[in-house]
């Protein structure tokens, strides 16, 4: 009676929190002192900037109070008015010119710079705008004296910064509570991606974990239907129990593998070629049942060694050649592993098969977690070999070549 045929081998691959607690909380501290230091660097920046733009706009003003305070003794009206003409061409930000009880100097065209006056307005009502803004400068900044020879004081100037400066002082909270909406959109988003990625995966676990238990689980059953059928025949009962012994291992085996899935699995110093012949000799007992003509040969080096963990990597084995398994296309296929020593140490194996091949596209997302050009899979068995090869064993899984029509080779280093 012939074995029922070999179930899939692709796994999920977030059963576990790969990343240990302590390193992602190290993550997010680097992240928020990264994110502070950038939102202080643009608020220092920004502020220099504008500390300068006042100093000058303050000098621009000290130097307008000095103009008019020598202009006092100028000798005609208009010499005097041409040179207030003259200085108030640098200004560009609102100064008001007052007596000195803080009233506004009329005329106000003249003495009153870079201020919108309402010109249908009256005078009283254009002098009491201005009182109002002068009252506003004041708790701004203090008044520039203008004094005669004798120190009396004749006049103050009043200003406030330009509109320029005003801006500026707001830009850097407008810009960083504009990159802290865009950060916190694609953190939602991010999580709310992450979040069904880890729902897909744990529905594809579950699916996986139920395929594997299943393939075993059916053929006991149909071995105890044949032992009550044969129950007299005692050569046919003793084939049967080694043949159901041998499910009963597959099942134990499969259960250790979940089990080390979340926790860091033991590693021993093992001959590789010896794991892989194992797996090997398994696949050549079912080959047969899936419908095609699949020849598997091995070049292997008996002397190669690693410390791996042999459930697992026995597991990653089987999705490698699984995978090439379904990459046939031709009725006839050929699926070669080779072992070898590395000559700076370490071994690697490479299993290459004369499939359909893949694309640039499809070898750049196959360890991808959920991808998948299968029309029945879920697309975790080489996502989480490669999680298994890099970082229970500290090697490498990467796919060496592949030329869609021709085939792909995948390799495995162990240091």
């Amino acid at each position: 009676m012939s074995r029922p045929h070999l179930g899939r081998t692709a796994t999920g691959d977030k059963v576990q929190i790969w990343k240990a607690t302590i390193t992602k909380w190290q993550v997010k501290v680097l992240l928020s002192v990264f994110g502070v230091a950038i939102v202080a660097s643009v608020l220092l920046y920004s502020k220099a900037l504008v500390d300068e733009l006042i100093a000058n706009e303050r000098r621009t003003v000290e130097l307008y109070a000095r103009q008019l305070t020598a202009l006092q003794n100028a000798s005609t009206d208009e010499e005097l008015l041409y040179y207030i003409d003259v200085t108030a061409a640098s200004i560009n930000f609102p100064v008001i010119t007052t007596d000195r009880d803080d009233r506004p100097v009329y005329p106000f065209a003249l003495f009153v710079l870079n201020v919108n006056i309402d010109s249908t307005a009256t005078i009283e009502d254009q002098r009491q705008a201005l009182v109002a803004l002068i009252d506003e400068m004041r708790a701004e900044y203090a008044p520039f004296d203008i004094k005669d020879a004798n120190g009396k004081v004749l006049q103050r100037i009043f200003y406030t910064n330009s509109a320029l400066v005003q801006r500026l002082t707001f830009m850097p909270f407008i810009e960083i509570g504009i990159v802290s909406a865009f950060i916190i959109f694609g953190y939602v988003a991010f999580s709310s991606i992450r979040r069904t990625e880890e729902s897909n995966i744990w529905v594809g676990m579950a699916k996986e974990a139920a395929h594997q238990l299943g393939t075993p689980l059916s053929s006991l059953l149909a071995w105890l239907e044949l032992l009550r059928l044969n129950k007299d025949e005692a050569e046919l009962v003793l084939q049967t129990a080694e043949e159901m012994q041998r499910d009963v291992e597959r099942l134990n085996v499969i259960a250790n593998r979940f089990s080390k899935i979340g926790s860091q699995p033991v590693l021993s110093d093992v001959v590789v070629a010896d794991v892989v012949e194992a797996v090997c000799r398994y696949f050549e007992t079912r080959l047969p049942n899936l419908g095609k003509r699949i020849q598997l040969v091995r070049r292997l080096d008996p002397t190669a060694s690693a410390r791996v963990n042999v459930d697992l990597f026995q597991w990653v084995l089987e999705n490698l050649i699984r995978n090439a398994v379904d990459a046939m296309e031709r009725p006839d296929g050929l699926i070669e592993i080779d072992l070898a020593i590395k000559q700076r140490g370490g071994v690697v194996i490479l299993v290459k098969d004369n499939g359909k091949g893949m694309t640039s596209q499809v070898r750049s997302k196959v360890f991808q977690p959920g991808y998948t050009t299968k029309r029945r899979g879920w697309g975790l068995g080489l996502s989480l070999s490669k999680r298994i090869v890099e970082e229970y064993h500290g090697g490498k899984l990467y796919v060496r070549e592949s030329t869609p029509g021709v085939g792909t080779t995948f390799a495995v280093e162990l240091p």
